[in-house]
């Protein structure tokens, strides 16, 4: 599934010198910043409006790999998503020529890691964005706003104790909604009911057998390549690579990921019967101009399992529209994966329930690989597991959160509009104000 939500926003750095690592070593706080890391900041702002001179800002090193238009394109990202960028909020110096700062936007504020040369013109050699988050001042805010974004939306947090989760904030809850890659806590969950029973153990070995696999780490694999559980699974998560995940639904068996379903708390679990591979998604859609796609939306489950028989799954990859999602444009959103919040909200509580202890425990680790936030949405939870998903005209995030307290939370939300883009930045800058205003005070 494509999932931007790995911060698509992201600035990918040049590698830094040792000494220019984050985050910075204990006793930080006394850290004495070089004076050019203020003004190098500074600088920034300019830089970011699509002004300012890269050239002299970012030196040759970083340069090589992050080129101009790359920056500029990227700032161009940013601007559409936050506005203009207007003032330096912090600048939290971690050693002399590094600092974690926050640059105020017009809609929101942007966290971003900056390394300078430690020798003069003290250019800059290290810059990522590592969050955004909105300006919204209570969670009822953030729904507010949610809520005022053209198609459906949906909202749900809730705290998770020994019942049914109990929600204490919703929008939509109940009612589905497509959600991208977050359809693989589904496969997720059959792997944790699996190693919780024995039956797969993280260290057992995965062959690939050389069936097609969509694009991620795995599609260029030559069959026999092998690999362990664990490692696969982390792909699938913490990077959400669909190869990853549909060599695990192949392993797994659809049959038994679907029966997982009802057991994680999707109300609608028919919607999703046949489960899709991500690989299929791409068929249904991309093949044929769409059309093996409006064929699937007007069948029956058996229909479905047909066409996937005898039109999907033998068709090759190379059939395939090489200009499928392109253009940004939402596509064929009832050929899918369906869940509402709530059903996510329940999930979660199913993975924190079943990966306390024992070989589930794994799971748990692997959710929070990727927290979906930036460090300072999540630096006030003792624990933040995430699984996002998007496609034009569909975005979706979902957090298993642990206060330091000891109290469990979920929060999930939905995005869709079938027939205009959507504003990925806004809605993931939401999401992380909500997961920084959803800490119990």
């Amino acid at each position: 599934m494509i999932d931007r939500l790995l911060l698509a926003l992201l600035l990918v750095a040049a590698p830094l010198a040792p000494r220019a690592q984050m985050p910075a070593a204990p006793g930080a706080a006394n850290v004495v910043p070089l004076p050019a890391l203020a003004q190098r900041t500074a600088q920034l702002i300019p830089l970011l409006n699509g002004a300012g001179d890269v050239a002299a800002s970012f030196a040759p090193s970083f340069l090589a790999q992050v080129p101009e238009p790359q920056i500029r394109a990227i700032s161009i990202q940013l601007r559409e998503s936050m506005g203009k960028a207007v003032s330096i909020a912090e600048i939290d110096a971690v050693q002399p020529n590094a600092a974690r700062i926050r640059i105020t936007f017009e809609r929101g504020i942007v966290s971003m890691n900056l390394a300078i040369e430690q020798e003069a013109p003290n250019r800059i050699i290290g810059l990522l964005v590592t969050g955004t988050t909105a300006t919204e001042a209570s969670l009822d805010a953030v729904v507010t706003a949610l809520k005022a974004e053209p198609g459906l939306t949906g909202f749900s947090f809730a705290r998770l104790d020994n019942g049914p989760p109990t929600a204490s904030l919703s929008l939509n809850a109940d009612r589905p909604a497509a959600i991208g890659s977050a359809f693989k806590l589904a496969i997720l969950a059959e792997l944790i009911r699996a190693t919780n029973h024995g039956e797969r153990h993280w260290d057992d070995m995965v062959t690939l057998d050389g069936s097609p696999l969509p694009g991620g780490v795995y599609m260029q694999k030559p069959a026999g390549t092998q690999m362990t559980l664990r490692e696969v699974t982390e792909k699938m998560i913490s990077v959400s690579d669909n190869s990853a995940t549909d060599v695990l639904l192949a392993l797994l068996g659809r049959d038994k990921v679907e029966a997982m379903l009802p057991v994680i708390g999707w109300r609608d679990a028919a919607r999703n019967r046949p489960m899709l591979s991500t690989l299929d998604m791409f068929k249904l859609k991309g093949l044929q101009g769409g059309a093996l796609g409006r064929r699937w939306s007007t069948l029956d489950e058996a229909g479905k399992r047909a066409l996937l028989a005898s039109d999907v799954t033998p068709a090759p990859i190379t059939a395939l529209d090489p200009m499928l999602f392109r253009d940004n444009k939402p596509r064929l959103l009832d050929v899918e994966w369906f869940a509402s919040p709530a059903d996510l909200v329940r999930t979660m509580d199913w993975i924190r329930r079943n990966t306390g202890k024992g070989p589930g425990a794994e799971a748990r680790r692997i959710l929070a690989m990727n927290p979906g936030v930036g460090p300072a949405a999540a630096a006030n939870w003792a624990y933040v597991g995430y699984k996002g998903g998007s496609e034009p005209g569909v975005i979706s995030m979902s957090f298993l959160l642990q206060a330091k307290d000891g109290h469990w939370y979920a929060l999930s939300a939905s995005w869709n509009n079938p027939v205009a883009v959507i504003d990925e930045g806004r809605f993931i800058a939401l999401m992380s104000r909500a997961v920084e205003l959803a800490v119990p005070r």
